[in-house]
């Protein structure tokens, strides 16, 4: 029996524009992703029970049966390769679920991995990301990671340098919020502010932190913070803490701030545990 231990990397986006509705549905997309430090741990073993494939998470809310993303990525790869062995995947969440931050897709992108090397197949990371896509728009980004510009539905993936670092404060507040239900409500027809993604694409070149924070835009936002106000209240305790900016993550309702200075950040950090706001709370980095 083979063991792997994967991170699943978080994300967060830099900008997130919605251009139309495409007629399939979905939503083209112009958004800068971001790799972070906060991240789930999976765990993917081969077992002996053939065909069998098993997932558990820690978390009750997590449905642990073939809708669940990982079993997915297992059983795609599975049946193409015709794999007989069975496999177990463990799931300990950390990164906050329904936050807006992929942490579904990841771990779906970090079980392909995984099963791509124990099973030694060979797949390379664009053939990866091009099975991936069938699981989820946020899937292939996922596969890759970094700093990238993501366009189309999600998966047209341009690779940008590392952003430059900072002190990052990500903070869920104790509601849960649906993909789904935001991109049904939003009228890309009707948005008026947008970011301008080549800025900020431009800023992370050129190293230029404060820049890229002063161009930090999500049109998504102006939706979720309708039902969700407090994603406001958790934002001007950042910015009256120093952050350079804060801004809602994805879909929400998960809230990221940018800090040049870790002192500012711990106090942020003090503060929002004391308000009572946030129900995950973590100080990382771009990875």
């Amino acid at each position: 029996m083979r063991e792997l231990h994967i991170k699943a990397y978080g994300k967060i986006n830099l900008g997130l524009d919605v251009i139309r509705k495409r007629e399939d549905g979905y939503h083209d997309l112009d958004m800068i992703m971001q790799s972070v430090g906060v991240y789930d741990d999976v765990i993917i073993k081969d077992t002996e029970n053939v065909g069998e494939i098993t997932v558990e998470t820690d978390q009750f809310v997590l449905e642990n049966n073939k809708d669940n993303l990982a079993y997915r990525a297992a059983k795609l790869l599975m049946d193409e390769f015709h794999i007989k062995a069975g496999v177990s995947i463990y799931i300990y969440k950390r990164i906050p679920v329904a936050g807006g931050m992929a942490g579904g897709s990841s771990d779906c992108a970090a079980t392909l991995k995984g099963v791509n090397e124990l099973f030694e197949l060979g797949l390379s990371e664009k053939e990866l990301r091009e099975r991936g896509v069938k699981l989820g728009a946020d899937v292939p980004y996922c596969i890759m990671g970094g700093t990238a510009i993501a366009r189309g539905i999600g998966d047209d993936l341009t690779k940008l340098p590392d952003a430059p670092q900072c002190h990052l404060i990500i903070a869920k507040p104790p509601v849960s919020v649906s993909t789904a239900y935001v991109y049904g409500r939003i009228r890309p027809d009707e948005i008026t502010k947008r970011p301008d993604i080549e800025k900020i694409a431009e800023s992370i070149r050129e190293s230029d932190l404060k820049k890229m924070a002063g161009l930090l835009h999500n049109v998504m936002e102006d939706v979720t913070v309708g039902d969700y106000p407090i994603i406001k209240e958790i934002e001007k305790v950042m910015l009256e803490n120093g952050a350079l900016n804060s801004i809602m993550s994805g879909s929400g309702p998960t809230v990221f701030g940018i800090f040049d200075d870790g002192g500012k950040a711990e106090e942020a950090m003090k503060q929002l545990e004391e308000s009572g706001l946030t129900e995950q709370l973590y100080l990382t980095e771009f990875v």
